[in-house]
């Protein structure tokens, strides 16, 4: 009983940073269309929160394609499949306890 709980609140947090780290790639993606202001702090954050991730897909793999960036589609995708997947699955395991 505790062991689920203990679980189930974990794939909750889970389930709630992986939204808000989608709805700050969303943000980060969109203001990158309007050429902001780099000295901006919040440009800057999104800058901080995201670039790390993006750089370690495209050490991996190709990316811009013909002038189109595609790395946050690439990370929304991949963190829709983890949430959908391994917190649903942490979530379902915790339901059987």
């Amino acid at each position: 009983m505790i062991l689920s709980t203990f679980l189930m609140a974990v794939a909750n947090i889970l389930h709630l940073i992986i939204q808000i780290y989608i709805w700050v790639i969303i943000i980060s993606a969109l203001i990158s269309w309007v050429r902001p202001d780099p000295y901006n702090p919040i440009v800057q954050l999104l800058m901080r929160l995201t670039e790390p991730v993006y750089e370690k897909i495209r050490r991996v793999m190709p990316t811009n394609f013909n002038g189109i960036e595609i790395t946050p589609i690439i990370v929304l995708l991949a963190l829709q499949f983890i949430d959908l997947f391994f917190i649903r699955l942490l979530g379902e395991f915790a339901a059987s306890l």
